[in-house]
């Protein structure tokens, strides 16, 4: 195994990771304030839209071949 496929499979495997911890957060954080199901549904939405930009962005710099 190269360097290069080793650093781009742990990069994979820790974002990953820390997206999944985020997403873990979010629901303690809603669950612990005691928000309704309105109120869950945005902090998911707000705090996931953070998530969905930098997913977006990787998209972006395939399509475009950065």
């Amino acid at each position: 195994m190269s360097i290069e496929t080793f650093e781009s499979l742990s990069l994979t495997i820790g974002i990953g990771g820390l997206v999944l911890y985020m997403i873990y957060i979010m629901y303690k954080l809603a669950q612990e304030s005691g928000a309704g199901r309105f109120g869950a549904a945005m902090i998911f939405l707000t705090l996931g839209l953070g998530i969905a930009g930098f997913a977006a962005k990787s998209v972006i710099q395939l399509i475009i071949e950065v």
